[in-house]
């Protein structure tokens, strides 16, 4: 067994740990913060996404390693190219995961990790299938750069490992490491579909650039969870592509009706372009 399976397993257990103490919590605070049908949607969509890995690491590795011949540098691996990769891969960690919000095609993918309406260290893993296929795409830059594509997914790994154990009511303000870090009070923020907290605090482990750009948003009033739109079931097919094909209809529906609208009006005999 490779020293990679045994992060994982470790990982792995700490993962469920961490799960059976936010239970205890819960029961001693009295605090509702799991919904078992609500957990047993997320557990499917795991198995899902479990069932197709193989596909989606077999097509980040298709693509990283096509797109290698045309690097501009070799960049080596050392102690400050470490530390330059971190700052670069949480950059654009912050914009795919802003445009994941701000960009209809995105949103319908991402809307599965945001549509639990509770928010708890299982809803970490609410993650959509397709995103798993469109992810690779943001880092390309970096390794046309000259960046390795492990040293890439390796940044990229501890930012989301470390955003998992960052999704719980467990863990309150933690001092002055508000707005310098994605603590679990910032990431509540970002999960509340509170009018004031939406789009807010997009980093991954620090809040750098959404101090930077602006989407920096510290937890004031109490959060309300899911997604603005409404309570989308527990189902996890209509969970991850509900919203995609919401968004298909929503185009062809525009699309017809552009079609149907007259190119032309009349007005004293005189053809004007017609305004919407």
């Amino acid at each position: 067994m490779n020293a990679p399976d045994n992060i994982m397993k470790i990982l792995a257990l700490v993962y469920l740990l961490a799960i059976v103490v936010e239970l205890f919590w819960s029961k001693r605070k009295k605090k509702q913060v799991y919904n078992w049908k609500d957990s047993l949607a997320n557990i499917g969509i795991v198995i899902g996404g479990r069932l197709i890995k193989p596909l989606s690491v077999a097509w980040a590795y298709f693509i990283y390693t096509h797109i290698m011949p045309y690097q501009f540098l070799a960049i080596e691996t050392n102690a400050l190219t470490l530390c330059i990769a971190f700052f670069l891969v949480e950059f654009i960690y912050y914009w795919h995961h802003r445009l994941n919000h701000e960009i209809p095609f995105l949103w319908a993918i991402h809307h599965t990790h945001h549509s639990s309406q509770w928010f708890n260290f299982v809803t970490a893993s609410r993650l959509n299938w397709l995103g798993k296929f469109i992810g690779p795409f943001f880092y390309l830059p970096l390794i046309l750069a000259g960046f390795s594509p492990a040293l890439v997914v390796s940044m990229l790994a501890l930012s989301l490992v470390y955003q998992i154990f960052i999704h719980t009511e467990m863990i309150g303000k933690l001092g002055w490491l508000e707005g310098i870090l994605n603590t679990p009070s910032a990431h509540r923020v970002h999960h509340a579909s509170n009018e004031d907290y939406l789009d807010k605090n997009y980093g991954g482990i620090l809040m750098l650039y959404d101090r930077l750009f602006g989407t920096y948003r510290p937890e004031q009033e109490a959060t309300e969870y899911g997604v603005t739109t409404g309570f989308v079931g527990h189902n996890p097919l209509i969970i991850n592509f509900q919203p995609m094909i919401q968004l298909f209809r929503k185009q062809i529906k525009t699309r017809k009706e552009k079609m149907a609208l007259p190119t032309a009006t009349h007005v004293d005999n005189e053809s004007v372009p017609f305004q919407s």
